[in-house]
């Protein structure tokens, strides 16, 4: 992992046109980006697309990046506005189902849901609510990101991202058959 200082030289080498630079980044960074759009998206082809989409955005608005937020939340930031513009393209097109299995590139962000036993459960469920919670429930539970850094990453204040967060999981409980606590 970089330091926030690294990162905003490897971004300054980007903007002025090092694909060394971009490279490193990528590699860093690809997996976890990859996974956060797998789960919003729900897709593989289109979870793919946004990352690829992402690092593009990336490529082309380095020189924008102000060192205001970590790298990886930065580029967060871009995969979850990425992955809504998909979803709504989606909208206006139709859709095929999600197969049965999807293969996971990232086996480590993939580990608290395969330790539930209960996967494709999980998956129907993360699909099944509203994006905005998923997007929210997917970077602070499955990536661990602290609540801030959601926030940064949603562009949203920090009591939006607790609302959010609070209500996607109640709704997953529910979609799962947990009891309600309150």
């Amino acid at each position: 992992m970089t330091t926030p200082s690294q990162d905003a030289r490897l971004l300054g080498r980007v903007a002025e046109g090092d694909h060394g630079a971009f490279t490193e980044i990528m590699r860093t960074h690809e997996d976890r980006v990859f996974a956060v759009c797998l789960r919003i998206l729900a897709d593989r082809e289109l979870a793919l697309d946004a990352t690829q989409d992402t690092f593009l955005s990336a490529f082309r608005k380095a020189g924008q990046f102000q060192g205001q937020s970590a790298l990886g939340t930065w580029l967060y930031r871009i995969a979850v506005n990425t992955c809504y513009d998909q979803l709504r393209r989606a909208r206006r097109r139709p859709t095929t189902p999600m197969p049965e299995h999807v293969e996971v590139v990232d086996d480590h962000a993939e580990q608290e849901l395969l330790a539930a036993g209960h996967r494709h459960e999980i998956v129907a469920a993360l699909r099944a609510i509203p994006v905005e919670f998923r997007a929210a429930v997917v970077l602070a539970d499955i990536e661990g990101l602290a609540l801030p850094e959601v926030a940064l990453a949603l562009g949203v204040p920090v009591g939006t991202v607790k609302s959010r967060v609070f209500r996607g999981r109640r709704l997953l409980a529910q979609l799962l058959g947990e009891p309600n606590e309150g």
